[in-house]
């Protein structure tokens, strides 16, 4: 086939595939924000209101007046008389005075007149008696934890009435202010974000219980192969189960799309132009695999170059595992076919697949992407002129966690040929090695890229 004559790096290849597809307009639907994580931001999303939304205590201490507190020290401490203790989900209605500190707990509402805490490590309870400020036998106060107060019918207000207090504190100290952490109408998501754990409680925390995200762009899977069955029937000599279908549903939803299977079309053109042809109107993206190498029955090229313009743009890679890799783009839609191999597949799928799915989710292309340093245990060889993906294993290294600048991991090299996809369930990650190079030697650090 004249086309691995001509073969383009991976960089150039994707490169040029992404170039070739049209700017995309993703749909927009609104999801409940339970169920977002994994999902991409439409619109940006702005806070309905500050956050917090009131002046409130970052430590359990004691609300007070920072100007009481000037100079205060272990060896001259200030005096303030305790007043009370404010009630946790409850506005406080006491007005502090000069010489005068409430109790207060983390997350606690700022009584209006107060504008600092001083933590409960920087006091000393020096007196005891009730509100009135009669005096009690001095004995050491303990505050109730929240727990204890929970536990009781009523909150009756602490019946301490002074406390030394040996660390100044500045207006504003361990006071978590209104807005904060975001202003009313500020942009806290921006669009193209993906919807991660933190995203989710931000929105909760702004009552934002839905959210408006891009539609998972539907992504079209046929398995070829005369030789292909079903997984759940038993193979008959010289036949194999159907790998790829269900190694890159997976890496689709993974990726952010939803796989649709049109399951395994026998090695006829005719029959394949036309699943090809309903896949690539029902979806926006469509992956075949096998069919795609130098070979009498391959036909996958034909079926793409039948489907519109411009049709096939790369066949072949420079790249192993994956070489007979074509990338194409008809009517506006990327089409890719895989090699056969499962390893192949989902090697080619993870740098090809994922970020034409990415581009349809309006991310960016340039966005961190799960890696880790770690040191290699075995040299790796590899021809010059060819950009190759090797399987790793990773190992916690002898000096992980030791703190004295040890390596953290070690990646263990794992060799095998690309139609045993156990060596992937064994594997962590994936080394690259560039082109330029002939090989990786032990010892040297290399970027495992997570699966």
């Amino acid at each position: 086939m004249p086309e691995f004559l001509h073969l383009q790096t991976p960089d150039e290849a994707r490169s040029l595939l992404l170039r070739s597809l049209p700017e995309p307009q993703p749909a927009t639907e609104t999801i409940d924000t339970t169920q977002s994580l994994g999902r991409v931001t439409a619109l940006p999303v702005e806070a309905p209101h500050p956050l917090p939304s009131f002046n409130r205590s970052a430590m359990d201490g004691y609300a007070l007046h920072a100007t009481d507190t000037f100079g205060a020290s272990e060896s001259l401490p200030a005096y303030l008389k305790v007043i009370g203790e404010v009630s946790m989900g409850a506005q406080p209605d006491i007005d502090l005075h000069p010489g005068e500190a409430v109790l207060i707990h983390t997350g606690g509402m700022l009584p209006a007149s107060a504008d600092a805490v001083v933590i409960l490590e920087y006091t000393q309870m020096v007196g005891r008696g009730d509100l009135h400020g009669r005096p009690g036998a001095g004995t050491p106060f303990v505050p109730r934890t929240p727990a204890a107060r929970r536990c009781e019918t009523a909150s009756p207000a602490p019946t301490t009435t002074e406390i030394e207090i040996s660390c100044a504190v500045a207006e504003g100290e361990n006071v978590l202010r209104i807005g904060e952490d975001v202003r009313q109408g500020q942009v806290v998501i921006p669009p193209g974000r993906r919807i991660r754990p933190a995203e989710i409680g931000g929105l909760m925390a702004l009552g934002m219980t839905q959210v408006a995200v891009v539609k998972r762009p539907r992504v079209g899977l046929i398995s070829s192969g005369d030789e292909v069955v079903q997984p759940e029937q038993t193979p008959r000599p010289g036949q194999v189960r159907d790998v790829n279908s269900y190694t890159l549903s997976a890496l689709v939803t993974k990726s952010g799309g939803e796989p649709l299977l049109y399951g395994i079309v026998a090695d006829d053109l005719e029959i394949m132009k036309q699943v090809v042809r309903r896949a690539l109107a029902e979806c926006d993206l469509v992956i075949i695999t096998a069919g795609s190498s130098a070979s009498a029955r391959d036909m996958t090229a034909d079926a793409i170059s039948s489907l519109g313009k411009p049709g096939v743009l790369v066949h072949g890679v420079n790249i192993r595992p994956g070489k007979p890799t074509i990338l194409a783009v008809c009517e506006g839609k990327a089409v890719i076919g895989l090699p056969g191999n499962p390893v192949s597949a989902l090697v080619i799928a993870v740098l090809f697949v994922a970020p034409v799915i990415e581009r349809l989710l309006g991310l960016p292309l340039d966005h961190p992407r799960p890696s880790l340093l770690a040191k290699l245990t075995i040299n790796v060889p590899s021809q010059a002129g060819r950009e190759d993906w090797v399987a790793v294993k990773l190992h916690p290294s002898p000096t992980f966690g030791r703190g004295d600048g040890g390596e953290g991991y070690l990646a263990e090299p794992i060799f095998s040929k690309s139609n045993l996809i156990f060596s992937l369930v064994a594997a962590d990650g994936l080394v690259r090695i560039p082109p330029d190079a002939n090989g990786i030697s032990a010892g040297e650090m290399v970027e495992v890229v997570l699966l």
